[in-house]
């Protein structure tokens, strides 16, 4: 079964880090753009960051302002997303995708979906 698992969500005060895990079983990610959207009820799913496969190139959203870095551990086939100084508007739904084209901030262009992680940012 090809498949994405997301981990690391939690509660987390405002200022706060978090590190998303996005580990792939059923297909190796070597050649997989890896991106994190996120979602709050009512808006559209927004790009977060990604990660390219051909030359390790990364992208971020203009919100995430140096705050957050991708990266990615072919090893372990599992990517992650390292969240730091946090602030309550940071609250989603957080998704890996994965995708053998490139990276997109459209979701339609991601093969693959984990199944989300909630982020909550509160004191």
């Amino acid at each position: 079964q090809l498949q994405l698992v997301e981990s690391g969500g939690g509660l987390v005060q405002p200022g706060g880090s978090l590190r998303l895990s996005c580990a792939a079983s059923g297909f190796t990610l070597d050649y997989y753009a890896i991106a994190w959207f996120r979602q709050v009820p009512g808006k559209e799913r927004e790009g977060v960051s990604c990660i390219s496969y051909r030359d390790g190139s990364t992208y971020y959203g203009d919100f995430v302002k140096g705050r957050f870095i991708i990266s990615r551990d072919n090893a372990k086939n599992t990517a992650y997303l390292q969240m730091n100084s946090l602030q309550p508007e940071d609250t989603a739904v957080y998704y890996c995708a994965a995708s053998q084209v490139k990276c997109s901030w459209y979701p339609a262009g991601y093969d693959y979906w984990g199944q989300g992680t909630q982020v909550t940012v509160s004191s």
